[in-house]
């Protein structure tokens, strides 16, 4: 049986929804991991070495495990936090832990691309290390922070087709089960077919935000 056009659409709006709720979380959380990992490494505003270890390895250990596996070995945590391990809203549990150290390591390369320069101009003006994050060191660096979001986003809507093989719902949902399981060529052709444009625009938006940016 070929899906219609209603299963596709709320397919979409599932996968627009796990993406869009990933991403503020994953943001939320990697945002200050990722200035964390820049301030307190060595040589830098708020050096802490300890501090700068403890994060560096919780954050690899995190990204290096491959989100099939992290998406298997959550369950039970996305038990505890939702009430259940299927659904679209399940999916984004494993979905933020995911991003969440991608992003913050996307953040710090961001960072770190930021002119040296301009923040010894910062401390010899007296502002406070709050104020250089906030002031000089974040709009410095945002054209390269709207590109590290694009590409967070993209690798969202990659994790959350895979989130399908759980359950998960969605595009990734659907191209399983009625594309894979039932050998329905045209339905696969139809979920990829969206998933490309999906990214595409994901990408030309957000390559055309950072060069505005970049122009200001």
């Amino acid at each position: 049986m070929l899906v219609n056009s209603e299963q596709i659409i709320s397919a979409l709006i599932e996968t627009v929804q796990m993406v869009a709720f990933s991403l503020l979380f994953s943001t939320i959380l990697g945002l200050p991991l990722g200035i964390l990992l820049v301030v307190t490494r060595k040589g830098h505003l708020l050096q802490n070495l300890p501090v700068f270890n403890v994060l560096n390895g919780i954050i690899n250990i995190f990204r290096s495990v491959p989100f099939i596996i992290l998406l298997v070995a959550m369950i039970p945590v996305t038990r505890l936090i939702v009430g259940t391990s299927i659904g679209t809203a399940a999916a984004v549990v494993p979905l933020v832990f995911y991003a969440g150290p991608y992003i913050a390591r996307l953040i710090e390369n961001s960072l770190l691309e930021v002119d040296p320069g301009v923040i010894e101009a910062a401390e010899a003006m007296g502002a406070t290390p709050w104020q250089i994050i906030t002031k000089f060191l974040i709009p410095e660096a945002l054209s390269s922070l709207v590109l590290a979001l694009t590409i967070a986003t993209i690798g969202l809507v990659g994790a959350s087709a895979m989130a399908g093989a759980v359950g998960g719902g969605g595009i990734g949902d659907l191209a399983i089960t009625y594309g894979y399981q039932r050998f329905d060529t045209v339905t696969m052709m139809i979920t990829v077919g969206i998933l490309i444009v999906i990214v595409q625009g994901l990408q030309s938006f957000g390559n055309i935000a950072a060069k505005k940016i970049r122009r200001r």
